[in-house]
């Protein structure tokens, strides 16, 4: 007789193979995690961030939407996790992958980004530019035996002050992540957004006490925007921080902003605001993006985008895709970035990439 935890492990990876919508998400703070599935018919396909107006369920939301690209909103027919394994014969997986990652060396992988990183710094050091966000991908084969739902509750234990989930649809393939970034949560007319930004390791298991230049700098760049974006929109917002805030083995710069607002009906138009965030962007956020897309040299599809449940009418809880993997039949995708400004290092902010991609290599 199989366990009640391998149970669950089954039939989390059983709704996988068989294409079901679904997402399973822990919140920072939560003992249990939840759960959403669409019984029937396709998730819901936007190509405007602005068309979540109004909208409930939960979202999966790429860097840039585009045809191959498009935000997946999940409708929640099931809350809970069902009992036991659906039929195993019914098979829906529709994915499309249109932008297959070649599996690569490592060394192949620095040479890459030591290329981008030359691109990068210069409208930087030329101050045409305030910051750049570089990430990358690292593909590797997938072990034999691996199970995603075992990972997702493998990091719910290890990343217990991030939001942890594990989302499929045919649309997006299979995603798992632990993010500490809000991008926007609240319900009725109390909201929080926050700035992330810089990033230390842990020292022997501590908070660090100091943080340089670059990544005080950084951060308050980020605050900056936040602020301004919100103003922008007549939201007066009170700042608390910044502050150091652990994530996994590693800590960040963080500062919360918390408003009000008057409706809840254009939570979609704020995220279009918000998004993407200096955390994953740059500044000026419309210049750096478009630099991004010419030059980083590979498609970011979900990562750095945002996830979680949205419902104007109840409680809403947004997160950046930071650490996170995208995993395939034969293979892990994992990605993770590092944001830029003049006076960065290749080195440092090579070894910051290598840091944060272990959040997820921990798991594998």
């Amino acid at each position: 007789m199989i366990s009640e935890e391998t149970n669950k492990y089954q039939i989390i990876d059983t709704l996988i193979r068989q294409g079901r919508s679904f997402a399973i998400y822990r919140i920072p703070g939560e003992d249990s995690p939840k759960f959403v599935m669409q019984a029937s018919g396709s998730a819901c396909l936007l190509y405007d961030i602005e068309d979540l107006n109004e909208q409930q369920g939960f979202v999966i939301a790429p860097f840039l939407v585009s045809r191959d690209c498009p935000i997946v909103l999940i409708r929640r027919d099931y809350s809970e996790l069902p009992e036991s394994c659906p039929n195993d014969s019914i098979r829906m997986d529709l994915e499309f992958h249109p932008n297959e990652t070649e599996i690569s060396s490592e060394r192949k992988t620095k040479d890459n980004y030591t290329d981008c990183f030359g691109s990068f710094i210069k409208p930087l050091q030329e101050k045409t530019l305030d910051k750049l966000v570089l990430s990358r991908s690292l593909t590797l084969d997938r072990k034999a035996g691996f199970s995603p739902a075992k990972a997702f509750y493998k990091a719910c234990e290890q990343y217990i002050r991030s939001y942890v989930y594990l989302c499929h649809t045919p649309q997006t393939g299979t995603w798992l992540g632990g993010t500490p970034e809000i991008i926007l949560s609240g319900e009725q007319g109390e909201w929080h957004t926050v700035a992330l930004a810089g990033t230390q390791p842990l020292q022997n298991g501590e908070m660090p006490t100091y943080w340089d230049e670059k990544n005080i700098r950084e951060q308050q760049l980020v605050s900056t925007y936040i602020h301004d974006q919100l103003a922008s929109l007549g939201i007066d917002s009170t700042m608390e921080g910044p502050y150091s805030a652990r994530a996994g083995a590693l800590c960040h710069l963080k500062s919360d902003f918390r408003f009000k607002l008057d409706s809840n009906s254009k939570l979609g138009s704020l995220l279009s605001l918000l998004h993407p965030t200096p955390a994953v962007c740059g500044l000026p956020k419309e210049d750096a993006y478009r630099f991004i897309l010419e030059h980083e040299g590979y498609d970011r599809r979900y990562y750095s985008g945002f996830i979680g449940w949205l419902n104007p009418e109840g409680r809403t809880n947004l997160y950046v895709n930071l650490r996170c993997m995208n995993i395939k039949e034969d293979t892990f995708t994992l990605y993770a970035g590092g944001g830029l400004l003049s006076s960065s290092m290749l080195n440092d902010e090579w070894q910051e990439t290598e840091d944060k991609l272990q959040t997820m290599r921990a798991l594998l």
